[in-house]
């Protein structure tokens, strides 16, 4: 009985670290800045079939979900992504996913060139220069390095950044202690400011 019981506490604290460590992430490298114009940038994930796949599909819901959070006007949403095996582009998949099935009619922007993170970043720079706030839609981890990267090329950007909702208590709960695992790895080539601080 009291193995099972400290094998129940132990899962509860798995939990709540995968939960404190994402929201934590979620939080970071981002201001309060205000401003009519936003952009929301959802970022793509590996995505060789024909149809955006789950991981695209929940950074596409975040990403709208991020527009109607501060209900600003102006918005444009960014999907951003390269082509995949199968020659369509990730950025197309995730936006004819948004205008499909969550009937999005806002305005959409697509980068169709990149292949990594970085280049996601480079290549939405010229989408997001007359825009007053910047959001990164991705699992939190992945939205934390873009921010980064955005810091480390454009500076003066990134002090537009500003907290997209991509997290959200108790949504992917199980898994959140995978994707922090994971987000670590990830993460690991980024100062100890960048993983922490505030833009």
């Amino acid at each position: 009985m009291r193995r099972r019981a400290g094998l129940g506490v132990a899962g509860v604290a798995v939990l709540a670290w995968g939960e404190w460590l994402n929201w934590r992430w979620s939080r970071a490298l981002v201001g309060n800045r205000v401003g009519a114009s936003e952009a929301v940038v959802v970022l793509g994930y590996r995505n060789p079939q024909s149809r955006a796949n789950v991981i695209n599909r929940w950074r596409v819901r975040a990403g709208i979900r991020s527009v109607a959070a501060d209900g600003a006007r102006g918005t444009r949403v960014i999907f951003s992504g390269g082509a995949t095996s199968n020659g369509v582009a990730e950025a197309q998949l995730m936006a004819d996913y948004a205008k499909s099935v969550l009937a999005f009619d806002g305005m959409v922007l697509l980068e169709d060139q990149s292949a990594t993170t970085w280049q996601n970043i480079t290549n939405v720079i010229p989408l997001l220069e007359d825009v007053d706030r910047i959001k990164f839609a991705s699992q939190p981890a992945h939205a934390l390095k873009a921010r980064a990267y955005l810091r480390r090329q454009r500076p003066d950007l990134a002090e537009r950044l500003v907290r997209a909702a991509d997290y959200r208590f108790g949504e992917w709960m199980v898994g959140k202690p995978l994707l922090a695992l994971y987000g670590l790895w990830t993460l690991r080539g980024l100062k100890a400011e960048e993983r922490k601080g505030s833009a």
